[in-house]
């Protein structure tokens, strides 16, 4: 191994440090993003990143990797240019056509599993299912589930069939329309979605951080941002059998706004719960029978 002072050539340990510095200025999480960019281009973990902190790295994946942080500090998601994100352990390849999974999505399928038999063959519905995230992560637990995933975006839909066949889950079912107009006649056991929900002056406050990002699959919540919630939630009964639950993620200030919708829908056992923050993030309620 070799120092940077035995040749011209920077350390891994080198690199992270000084691209750390340089993503401050964007990113909240810059010592991250550096990591997991310089672990792609290396094609170590970032545990191998440590392990080898001063060992040089080639002029060529050097620049390579330069290249991607000036990317980042312009405001390019880190799991755009890495082409990839993991969601609920799974390996899931993203694009700009689809919503980048977050960490609290999570806590919308881990409330879904507990609504759904590990033995019975459930019918579940994801509406707007985007990279296919939501509806992976539950076919992985609930394998006799029968999995039905929407999209209004035919390329977001590509992406989630990839991911889907990438990591042998593809007996999932795929359909192409807006919300419920996707399923028309169809009735499920059980309902997740995680919709639009950011409000256009959260939107134009966050434009940095989410402008690579579909605006579709962020914006479509209007004014308020519980457009998109408010249809879903006022029209599930359509798609809903008798006794079924329906789970929303929303956004942190609108649980008991979400809440009064499913009450006024017609719901029972409405509750709303946290994610790891504490903030209010996922409602679901019973339709009666």
């Amino acid at each position: 191994m070799h120092t940077d002072q035995e040749t011209s050539q920077p350390t891994i340990a080198t690199l992270l440090r000084v691209s750390a510095n340089v993503l401050k200025q964007t990113s909240t999480s810059a010592r991250l993003d550096a990591e997991v960019l310089l672990a792609h281009v290396l094609r170590k973990s970032r545990v191998q990143l440590y392990g080898a902190s001063t060992d040089t790295v080639e002029p060529e994946p050097t620049e390579q990797f330069i290249q991607l942080v000036h990317k980042r500090r312009e405001g390019r998601p880190v799991a755009h240019l890495v082409g990839s994100r993991e969601f609920w352990s799974l390996g899931l390849t993203v694009t700009a056509d689809t919503l980048i999974p977050r960490p609290e999505t999570e806590l919308l399928v881990e409330c879904a599993l507990t609504r759904i038999s590990e033995r019975a063959r459930a019918d579940v519905l994801d509406l707007g299912t985007g990279s296919g995230a939501v509806a992976l992560a539950i076919a992985k637990e609930r394998p006799n589930a029968n999995l039905t995933a929407t999209d209004l975006s035919e390329e977001a839909l590509e992406v989630a069939r990839f991911n889907a066949v990438a990591l042998g889950l593809n007996k999932i079912r795929f359909f192409s329309g807006d919300w419920f107009g996707a399923v028309l006649g169809k009735r499920f056991s059980t309902i997740v979605s995680n919709p639009p929900y950011v409000t256009e002056r959260e939107f134009k406050l966050r434009d940095f951080e989410l402008h690579h990002e579909p605006s579709m699959a962020l914006l479509g919540g209007g004014k308020d941002g519980l457009a998109a919630i408010r249809l879903i939630v006022g029209r599930a009964s359509e798609n809903l059998t008798p006794g079924g639950w329906m789970l929303i993620e929303h956004g942190f200030r609108q649980g008991p706004a979400v809440a009064r919708l499913f009450q006024q829908a017609g719901f029972e056992s409405i509750s709303t719960y946290r994610d790891m923050p504490g903030h209010p993030r996922v409602t679901e309620g019973t339709l009666g029978n």
